[in-house]
């Protein structure tokens, strides 16, 4: 069994699709369950946690917590799940907790990658492109919590652990299962713990699945997930976990909008271009969350059902969000915002809306938490890695911040959904 650990909300989502997509029956969770949780039938575990950028002891602290779990629950491999964008700051946290859980698995060698070519991201000779673009040059370089201006993978980690990391080169991988097994070898006998795997094409994570089956850490992001997932593909999906519905239940909609990536800012635009009701959440006019998220809920009030799903949004550009972090301080407007827009989710639902479509990995852990969501049962994807989740009262759409082409939010919010 599989079991992962992922660094936010909509990552988790991301990995969990990709195991569920390749016939392993995968539960969700959100935070570490209890102990005494009655588990159905099962090949996969995943774990949502809120670690990518909390303080470096938490995130560590939460990451062995949830190792822990999965171990008494019988996973036999953990794979560590982060963003494709290798996300991160100078002190960590991939770093850390990487260091952390393969000394509790006393694990001498974890390979991973962050390549995921159907989003874009890709390896080559250590080095992380996202689609044409090295890295650094990249819209992350701008990011608010985890710029990242260094393209070269093995550096960034290195800067973060307290052990070597090298690379599989793409020249190794296209030679097959068996010249991949002799890098890893090799890199071991030369104290490298993390070997980071060059991935330019699906095929590449294929191969790369095929040998890291019998590794008891593996990491990156759902790409080689889903590599792993094919090594050990059933043929298709288990009814135990029951078929999830083909149709996502009609019902009130609501859109929350957190991230300020490019694509998530293209989708708030394309709902506003389309007419719906769209009000944004100003941090520097009314700087508390309890009067941010009261004067949204008494707009939503006001609509008429009629114009469609509403948009509520905190999204900038990256000069309005810098002017934004530099009155209130970068920590304490994202908590500001966090805080209040899980409190619009929380009022949202109390309103009536049962469907509920989040942008953004901070944004969806703020929204589960506050409305005490423990887990579900992953459905259709409305985009690629973007799955529909499945709750006894509550369908949610939990969208990472770069997912999804630009009229996702409006087509995922429509009356009715495919």
């Amino acid at each position: 069994m599989i079991g992962a650990i992922a660094d936010d909300v909509t990552g988790a989502t991301d990995v969990a699709v990709a195991l569920h997509r390749h016939g392993l029956r995968t539960l969700l969770f959100f935070d570490t369950p209890a102990a005494a949780t009655d588990l159905p039938p099962h090949d996969a575990v995943v774990i949502a946690l809120k670690t990518r950028t909390a303080p470096r002891a938490q995130a560590v602290e939460r990451s062995l917590d949830a190792l822990d779990w999965l171990r008494a629950h019988g996973v036999g491999q953990v794979y560590f799940k982060y963003c494709s964008t290798f996300d991160s700051t100078p002190d960590g946290n991939i770093g850390p907790v990487l260091d952390a859980l393969a000394d509790a698995l006393d694990a001498p060698l974890v390979a991973m990658t962050p390549s995921s070519p159907e989003h874009g991201r890709t390896q080559y000779l250590g080095h992380l492109f996202v689609g044409e673009r090295l890295l650094s040059e990249s819209h992350m370089r701008d990011h608010p919590l985890t710029p990242m201006t260094d393209s070269y993978l093995p550096r960034v980690l290195e800067a973060q652990s307290a052990h070597r990391a090298g690379v599989v080169p793409l020249e190794t991988v296209r030679g097959g299962p068996a010249g991949i097994g002799r890098r890893l070898a090799h890199l071991r006998r030369e104290g490298v713990r993390y070997a980071l795997v060059d991935a330019v094409e699906d095929g590449d994570l294929t191969a790369a699945g095929q040998v890291l089956g019998g590794l008891r850490l593996v990491a990156g992001a759902a790409g080689l997930a889903a590599g792993l997932a094919r090594a050990h593909e059933v043929g298709k999906i288990h009814e135990a976990v029951g078929d999830s519905p083909a149709r996502v239940p009609a019902g009130r909609a609501a859109v929350l909008a957190g991230s300020c990536s490019a694509r998530t800012l293209e989708q708030v635009r394309a709902v506003i271009e389309h007419g719906r009701p769209a009000h944004r959440l100003d941090a520097l006019a009314e700087p508390d969350p309890e009067a941010l998220a009261a004067n949204a809920l008494a707009w939503y009030d006001a609509q008429r059902p009629e114009d469609g799903a509403p948009l509520i949004y905190s999204s900038l550009p990256p000069a309005g969000l810098h002017e934004v972090q530099r009155a209130l301080g970068r920590e304490r407007s994202a908590e500001l915002l966090e805080s209040a827009l899980g409190e619009i989710a929380r009022g949202l639902v109390e309103r009536g809306v049962t469907r509920l479509v989040a942008a953004g990995g901070e944004t969806s852990g703020a929204v589960v938490r506050a409305l005490g969501v423990t887990g579900g049962v992953i459905g259709p994807e409305a985009a690629r890695g973007v799955p529909w989740i499945f709750t006894p009262s509550l369908t949610l759409l939990l969208k990472s911040g770069n997912f999804g082409e630009p009229g996702l939010l409006l087509d995922a919010s429509r009356s009715e959904t495919p």
